[in-house]
């Protein structure tokens, strides 16, 4: 459970590293950064040596939008910057429009993008702004972009949401209420936290934090469910694969994380809940089995996760993770991951319906495996 004396000491340990850099660079990472356009030489596909962990959304129009991190070093580091695609043909062709380059090659990253259609009708592009891999200290922005059906986005001034890093799709609560999942990752305990706003994202507030063991903690990349119970199912990335717990408060107060009965590698997941009312998971391997970063895999569950479907195989090959998507009003779903994020470079979206994840194969028309959205290695780039 969450302690104010908790929250005191993850305040002092953030304190204590900013004590700890020099003064211009104190404030450097909460400064907002730059938003440029695309198409600059020091942001081709070309000079990219890194690229990967991807979001996506899909407009009221269905216009698609994607989102990951790249760098002209083969790491994750200060050269990290966001970038933000588009189509507006369903996927056959993209093309890059916006970078969130926070300093250029100064010491700020921008990484762990997110994209979010919230219900206000504006598309949310989100990222995590940093100097090195603290994320006690690191902040989640949004850029509220307020034109998702057309090609040129139009956005307002980027904001700082919160402490820590949002890897994971927000979602509306049934009383209305936005939720996010934000974590301040290894160093904090109740890392795992809930942001709320209840006015439309104008104000948000820390609503409860789970306590990730120490022994078991890495990134958390957790993600929310609001069960038919109405609880709130808490799932999280740890050393050991998938942790749960259940808050029957509204998320102001939750157990310790405890293992699932979701094997897992350390890596992120993507769970969301269907227009059927269904549960759609996105993970590596079977249900049971702990397999590496391979065997991307969907699942339905029609019983609120208590099981699930045998799968869909998306991917198979190793070296793909970082599962994100969203199901359109007509039942499509997309998948957008990664694929060798140093070689091959891929960012890559899977196109399908629920029926297909419940035969296990695909059965509708329309659905398409391994759609290219970008290729860094200079193979077959679609701009």
């Amino acid at each position: 459970m969450k302690t104010r004396s908790t929250f005191v000491v993850s305040a002092l340990s953030v304190f204590l590293f900013c004590a700890s850099l020099p003064a211009e660079e104190t404030e450097a990472f909460r400064k907002p950064p730059q938003i440029v356009a695309a198409g600059q030489p020091q942001h081709a596909t070309d000079n990219r040596a890194f690229q990967g962990i991807p979001s996506m959304s899909v407009s009221p129009g269905g216009r698609l939008w994607a989102t990951w991190y790249a760098g002209v070093t083969p790491s994750e580091d200060q050269n990290n910057y966001v970038v933000l695609s588009t189509s507006g043909d369903d996927g056959k062709t993209w093309q890059e429009v916006l970078i969130v380059d926070p300093d250029g090659d100064g010491p700020v990253r921008a990484y762990d993008p997110e994209l979010w259609m919230a219900p206000d009708g504006k598309l949310r592009l989100c990222w995590a702004q940093a100097i090195g891999h603290e994320g006690s200290v690191a902040g989640v922005w949004f850029l509220p972009i307020a034109n998702p059906d057309e090609a040129t986005p139009k956005y307002e001034a980027p904001q700082r949401i919160t402490d820590g890093i949002m890897m994971c799709k927000p979602l509306v609560l049934k009383s209305g209420t936005w939720a996010l999942p934000a974590s301040t990752w290894r160093k904090t305990d109740n890392s795992a936290r809930l942001i709320v706003s209840d006015d439309e994202g104008k104000t948000w507030s820390l609503q409860g934090g789970c306590n990730v063991p120490e022994a078991d903690r890495a990134f958390d990349e957790h993600m929310f469910i609001e069960k038919n119970d109405g609880n709130l199912w808490l799932l999280a990335r740890t050393k050991y694969g998938i942790g749960e717990s259940i808050s029957t408060d509204g998320g102001r107060t939750w157990p310790e994380l405890t293992p699932s009965r979701i094997a897992h590698p350390s890596a992120r997941f993507f769970i969301r809940r269907l227009n059927s009312g269904n549960l759609l998971l996105v993970k590596h391997g079977a249900i049971d089995k702990r397999t590496g970063r391979s065997h991307l895999t969907a699942f339905v569950s029609t019983d609120d996760g208590a099981t699930w479907s045998d799968g869909l195989l998306l991917d198979e090959r190793n070296s793909v993770s970082y599962p994100d998507g969203q199901q359109t009003e007509d039942g499509t779903i997309r998948i957008i991951y990664d694929f060798s994020r140093t070689g091959d470079r891929h960012i890559l979206m899977a196109t399908f319906r629920e029926e297909d994840v419940a035969a296990g194969k695909i059965v509708s028309p329309g659905a398409k495996l391994r759609q290219i959205v970008s290729d860094a290695s200079g193979g077959m780039e679609k701009q």
